[in-house]
């Protein structure tokens, strides 16, 4: 299988090689911030708001393939893609000369069709699951859930939506009032009405301290009591992640997901799944929901879709989208030229490069060699995932699970100064997140736990 790299200006792929080949210069160790990296950083604290995610402290300069290079040289390899977005890989060329092209012709015509528009919204059709015939394109994650929880209400003349513990939707009112995070909605004051949260399938971490399979999927099979206790009768919508991302890289037992789609499908709900995180090849396939032949009646699509050109989109069936009338719902910006054009590159890269299925297998790889350090050490308590979107749950021990983002950090800080960038996230600050861009190989997998490795063996 043939992969794309783009080669910069300082001849960063026989950096690169030299980086594969060399142990010593792999491990280099390297201080960070470094000076010119540590002078933008005092500006953005000048100029920014603090509210703005914590990182380690690196200004990123340009990026090729699965490779960072930062303001002041360094090189780093990328286990975050940007927050799994670019799933194709830093600065793809096909995709580069996509945005490049239609840059020169035309990139922005408000809500007039174009036909990158509309190729796209059909290229869309195709590839969701068959019952999905309606694409509404738009720009950010948040965007298309909003969109999905406004259209859905419509649609069913109902207010209540049903979400998860745990959830994370976006950072605007409709996906924050359907969060199951307090960290999302820490002192914004009131939500919107109707929102009602029930435990999510975190059999790590399980609410009701029941053990898999043995509890024949009790948390959903008790959530009608639940709902009995705080609903008005108004529920008409059900919104849920194929995984938490934001809460950990939590993944439900098999076959939840198909549970939660019969419960809602019993009750005559609309079924919102939400794959603005998890689509585009992440898991393993195009769309999580492949996995158990989910057909839910909405679905929200972002972050790989555009990999790196904001771009989103709510997947929906007609007679739902029909609710509306001409001009009720359209965006400035969702579906221009540019983010349309992005998206079909991205589409076909997938195919071309059959992404989905490398990241399954290389995920697969990826996954035993991290079990490796699960066994290692205490204080990994949990590693989990699918494809190539992982966690590591970093706790006191095995036994106790009791959170410890103190030791997360450290290691994702020890780890960038070797060359490994890598996230966190988690309820509690404590799950390391791994999500290299899809293209990533077997061997660039090794040298990211030798990384680790090292790192987690300094903490211990």
């Amino acid at each position: 299988m043939q992969f794309h790299y783009v080669k910069s200006v300082i001849d960063g792929a026989k950096l690169y090689k030299n980086l594969m080949q060399d142990a010593n210069m792999k491990l280099k160790e390297r201080k960070i911030p470094g000076p010119k990296s540590e002078k933008l950083l005092n500006e953005s604290k000048t100029f920014e708001p603090k509210s703005m995610s914590d990182q380690v402290p690196v200004v990123w300069d340009h990026a090729d393939g699965v490779w960072i290079t930062d303001v002041d040289g360094n090189i780093f390899l990328d286990f975050t893609s940007g927050v799994l977005v670019t799933n194709i890989g830093h600065s793809h060329p096909k995709h580069v000369k996509a945005v490049e092209e239609q840059a020169k012709r035309l990139m922005n015509c408000y809500s007039f069709p174009t036909p990158e528009r509309v190729e796209l919204s059909g290229k869309l059709v195709e590839v969701l699951p068959g019952n999905i015939d309606k694409v509404f394109l738009l720009t950010t994650g948040a965007e298309a859930t909003e969109a999905a929880i406004r259209i859905s209400k419509r649609y069913s003349g109902k207010h209540e939506v049903l979400s998860f513990a745990g959830a994370f939707h976006g950072r605007t009112y409709g996906p924050m009032s359907v969060a199951g995070s307090i960290n999302t909605r820490r002192k914004f004051g009131p939500a919107l009405p109707g929102g009602i949260i029930v435990p999510y399938g975190n059999c790590y971490r399980c609410a009701y301290d029941k053990k898999f399979p043995e509890c024949d999927y009790y948390c959903i099979k008790v959530m009608d009591r639940l709902i009995e206790s705080c609903s008005s009768g108004d529920l008409g919508t059900v919104i849920a992640e194929p995984y938490q991302g934001t809460a950990g890289f939590v993944f439900p037992p098999k076959g939840w997901l198909k549970e939660l789609e019969k419960w809602a499908a019993d009750r005559g709900l609309i079924l919102i799944i939400d794959e603005v995180q998890s689509s585009f090849g992440r898991t393993g396939k195009l769309f999580a929901v492949e996995w158990e032949d989910i057909k839910p009646q909405m679905i929200c699509l972002g972050k790989g879709l555009g990999s790196g050109i904001p771009t989103s989109a709510v997947g929906g069936e007609k007679k739902i989208f029909d609710c509306m009338s001409p001009g009720e719902m359209s965006s400035t910006t969702g579906g221009n030229p540019l983010s349309s054009a992005a998206a079909l590159s991205v589409l076909e890269i997938m195919k071309e490069e059959n992404l989905p299925e490398h990241a399954r297998t290389v995920g697969e790889y990826l996954l035993s060699r991290l079990n490796e350090l699960w066994k290692k050490y205490e204080f990994v308590g949990d590693v989990r995932g699918m494809g190539l979107v992982i966690g590591i749950e970093i706790v006191k021990d095995k036994k106790g699970k009791v959170p410890v983002a103190d030791i997360c950090k450290k290691i994702i800080s020890r780890c960038a100064e070797f060359g490994l960038m890598l996230g966190r996230v988690g309820m509690y600050g404590n799950v390391i997140r791994v999500a290299p861009p899809l293209i990533i190989k077997n061997e660039e997998c090794d040298m990211a736990i030798e990384i680790l490795d090292k790192a987690m063996s300094e903490i211990n």
